[in-house]
């Protein structure tokens, strides 16, 4: 019996390109390095199933609206692993949220992801509002009664509980010392003495626009104030806009499309009006990999395409631009040689989507005092991924489980990552195992001992 062609014939706004679902040739070498196939061994759970599953909506043999299309794209961690194995070179994991986005055009996401991403999520500003009644319940040491009330509301309840108990301690948002436009070297003359650093180089070399990520703004203020003195200290002015917003990656991740290209544009105008900047740096694994991405996200807008290129070519994660202006050797007090156990997880928005990965570990290297420990695939997603630790809690847990246990066995005192997801995560881990592992930024590693110079 003859059986009729494939080909397209579903087309529709943010569908995937067909061809490049077609070149899949279903080889498996995917499969071993996808953390939800791993669990599962579900074909669908597996980056060429859900490629399959997508390919069957263009070629007209399932309906886009069919509840199992959008379970199992969301399924997904888009960690982006498989796109590093992949023989043929396909995108697979930007296929995955492109099919999201499509997915809702026809089918919009429950009003609790919509709320956190359209409300709170917009902007560092926006962020920092919401998180207010959470640091008064801290200070006032309310925080679990909160828990015990709020955690009783139907659906939402669970959620509440997971953000509170994942919650670290809040600190002074960063945004409040960056209104009204900001020269970073100026506000540092007034910063705690845990700030200042030994004198290596005051000349000032580099221009840089600091973007400021939403989340480390309210939950990792102390970071990127880490981040800042460091570039400040090795030759950098440090500025940045008031009215930047939100990156997008969280929007994008959940195929809100329309609301990524807004804040890049937002984004992309506040920048340009800062001129003349050597490179545009984020602290942020999520933020510097997404911003590196608008040149593809406007890449269609005739009046955006040539703005956003320009904007992501200056973009650099803070491993990068550290690894870049710091110099090669530190000079550290020989008493300091015998120093802390650490270890480093390697943010998947970093390793696998920005493809960043000896310069976090070379900057790590120039510490003789640290005692550094490789962790076992240290490219695993620790679960994280965005808001899947709140919409997919079960899996979640199960990748984190796994994670603490690798970190466990390096035997170090602190795990070091570059991505307030991973370190929201794995403070989380620490705690659900009763670990006495500390969590930190690389900045604030690298702030911490380069200060001790000094002690």
């Amino acid at each position: 019996m003859f059986q009729p062609l494939t080909g397209q014939k579903t087309f529709g706004r943010d569908l995937p390109d067909y061809d490049a679902l077609s070149n899949c040739i279903r080889c498996g070498r995917c499969l071993p390095v996808c953390p939800t196939y791993q669990h599962t061994t579900l074909e669908t759970q597996s980056p060429r199933g859900r490629l399959n599953l997508l390919r069957a909506v263009e070629d007209g043999r399932l309906d886009l609206s069919e509840p199992c299309i959008e379970a199992h794209l969301y399924h997904c961690l888009d960690c982006r692993a498989c796109n590093t194995v992949c023989p043929a070179g396909i995108p697979i994991g930007e296929l995955i949220v492109q099919g999201r986005a499509a997915v809702e055009r026809v089918h919009r996401r429950s009003w609790i992801v919509r709320f956190a991403l359209n409300v709170i999520l917009v902007s560092p500003r926006r962020a920092e509002i919401f998180a207010g009644p959470l640091r008064l319940l801290q200070r006032l040491r309310l925080d679990r009664l909160g828990v015990a009330l709020l955690g009783r509301i139907p659906r939402l309840g669970p959620v509440i509980r997971d953000l509170v108990q994942m919650a670290p301690a809040l600190t002074e948002p960063l945004r409040q010392q960056l209104r009204g436009g900001w020269a970073a070297d100026k506000r540092m003359q007034d910063g705690p003495p845990t700030m200042r650093l030994p004198d290596y180089e005051t000349k000032r070399l580099h221009r840089v626009g600091f973007f400021l990520g939403c989340v480390m703004n309210v939950a990792f203020a102390d970071a990127s104030r880490a981040s800042v003195a460091l570039m400040e200290r090795f030759g950098c002015v440090v500025i940045a806009p008031e009215d930047q917003l939100c990156c997008g990656a969280p929007h994008d991740d959940q195929g809100l499309k329309d609301t990524a290209r807004r804040l890049a544009r937002r984004n992309v105008e506040s920048f340009e009006r800062l001129d003349d900047l050597d490179a545009v740096v984020a602290d942020c694994a999520a933020c510097s990999g997404f911003l590196k991405e608008y040149a593809h996200l406007l890449r269609d807008d005739p009046n955006w395409a040539d703005r956003a290129a320009r904007f992501s070519e200056k973009v650099r994660d803070i491993t990068e631009w550290l690894d870049d202006i710091m110099p090669t050797h530190l000079p550290l007090p020989l008493r300091e040689r015998a120093g802390v156990r650490v270890t480093y997880h390697e943010p998947c928005h970093l390793a696998n989507t920005q493809g960043v990965r000896r310069p976090p570990r070379a900057l790590l290297a120039r510490l003789p005092n640290l005692d550094v420990r490789d962790l076992p695939d240290s490219t695993r997603c620790c679960g994280s991924a965005g808001i899947y630790n709140l919409t997919h809690p079960a899996m979640s847990k199960q990748l984190l489980d796994r994670k603490m246990a690798d970190i466990a066995a390096t035997g170090a005192g602190v795990v070091v990552s570059a991505n307030p997801g991973c370190l929201l995560q794995l403070q989380w881990g620490a705690r659900r195992h009763r670990l006495p592992i500390a969590v930190k930024h690389i900045a604030q590693v690298l702030l911490e001992n380069l200060v001790k110079r000094d002690g």
